[in-house]
């Protein structure tokens, strides 16, 4: 037996609707209704199996999302420790006055960094040095209200959408 998807599924039901409330077309009531009991019900059964995949797809996804928080938070806390001992490592060769120590596996030395610039006084930099940065965000709660309370924002429109619902 040929399995059927959905779509063809829904199809031949848009199809059998057509032809058996075709007026011109003399068929009994039973018939019309069995054809369309049929189709239905595979439709639904379908639609059914359709909605399980759906929901363990949901389920997987879910279950990677938090097993990424929980490495995130994992990497995070490495990384930090990393930090950390790396700066207790080179404070306490700075303060024995320790610069070099070698190993058959490494060698940790103080090095001097390339300069940098530090910003002292913000105000006393001439603006030739300054660039505006100017960021917009869109409020959407906000226009949301708005529309909500009567008034007209151009650009945009309160549009109400379908959604599957599955519980």
């Amino acid at each position: 037996m040929k399995h059927l998807t959905l779509y063809q599924l829904s199809a031949n039901y848009l199809e059998a609707l057509d032809v058996l409330t075709d007026p011109e077309a003399d068929l009994p009531m039973e018939a019309i209704n069995g054809t369309l009991e049929a189709l239905s019900g595979e439709l639904e059964d379908k639609a059914i199996n359709v909605a399980k995949f759906l929901r363990n797809m949901e389920a997987a996804a879910e279950a990677i999302k938090n097993a990424e928080a929980g490495m995130s938070k994992r990497r995070k806390t490495l990384e930090n420790r990393v930090t950390w001992l790396k700066s207790y490592l080179k404070n306490n060769m700075e303060h024995t006055g320790i610069s070099t120590i070698e190993c058959p596996y490494f060698k940790l030395s103080i090095q001097d960094n390339p300069a940098a610039i530090q910003i002292v006084d913000e105000e006393a930099i001439p603006d030739q040095f300054k660039e505006q940065v100017v960021t917009w965000r869109i409020n959407k709660t906000a226009i949301k209200e708005a529309i909500k309370a009567g008034k007209a924002v151009p650009g945009a429109e309160l549009v109400n959408g379908t959604r599957l619902a599955i519980k």
